[in-house]
């Protein structure tokens, strides 16, 4: 009805949580789509767990000659695309059944090239008490002051928007992405909760944050061609309303919800 969805998942050692990632593309109410699967040389069995959903001839599998990292495992899946859509989901998250058909619903009754979901972050098996929201719109001077939005809850217009090409960081390459597209659009909210977060790790250490703030001066330096005072002002920005962000937009969960999601998943 609205033409193909073209999912980009780039996956690497996720052989415990791929079948299940997978199951919730098939799963979706809005069937014209593919996806386009890219390892980048896992280690673990993934290419086992695989095998018997490549009889669906929606599923293409792809496997990397090296160890790539995200970004360009990412940008090898959009080279493949065929759709009018892009989609992004990662190997270990998971959608709700109905988040294609209602995302391009939204998109294409309200003339939006670029659009995104609210999402809710499982940590280490537990389901946090919120959903996480975001700006109703974000345009391209807001995306300077945070990445609002999660990868995995995102569509765009390929044909608007066309071939976009990631700069090869093995952190916030999905943040240089956006840097690259909104330019050329504004992203728009739908503002339901259709994308789960699954992450495994522990919280993340003061050291590690520190490491993030690096690689957010290190993505505005590369992917801007900024010079250092300019990138270290938009890191300290990005900063204050990443805090911002974390008190601001989240919405609570109720127990209603919480039984309504189990039975959806």
């Amino acid at each position: 009805m609205y033409g193909l969805v073209s999912i980009i998942m780039p996956s690497y050692n996720t052989a415990d949580y791929i079948a299940a990632t997978i199951r919730s593309v098939q799963a979706q109410t809005y069937t014209n789509w593919e996806l386009i699967l890219v390892d980048d040389c896992s280690t673990d069995n993934t290419d086992e767990i695989v095998k018997p959903f490549l009889a669906d001839k929606r599923i293409k599998y792809l496997k990397n000659d090296k160890n790539c990292g995200a970004a360009l495992t990412r940008n090898r899946a959009l080279r493949e695309a065929k759709g009018k859509w892009i989609a992004f989901l990662d190997s270990d998250d998971l959608w709700h059944p109905q988040k294609l058909e209602k995302q391009l619903e939204f998109m294409v009754k309200n003339h939006h090239d670029f659009s995104y979901t609210d999402y809710r972050i499982c940590l280490n098996g537990k389901w946090l008490p919120f959903i996480n929201t975001t700006p109703d719109k974000v345009t391209k001077w807001t995306i300077y002051n945070y990445c609002y939005f999660s990868t995995i809850t995102v569509i765009y217009n390929r044909e608007k928007i066309g071939l976009v090409q990631i700069p090869d960081l093995r952190k916030n390459n999905d943040y240089a992405l956006w840097l690259k597209i909104l330019p050329r659009c504004t992203a728009y909210r739908l503002p339901e909760c259709l994308s789960y977060y699954i992450k495994h790790e522990n919280s993340i250490s003061s050291g590690q944050k520190w490491k993030l703030i690096k690689w957010h001066y290190l993505l505005f330096r590369k992917v801007l061609s900024v010079g250092p005072i300019v990138a270290a002002l938009l890191t300290v920005n990005n900063l204050v309303h990443g805090v911002w962000k974390k008190f601001y937009y989240k919405k609570s969960v109720s127990e209603e919800f919480n039984l309504k999601m189990y039975k959806e998943l």
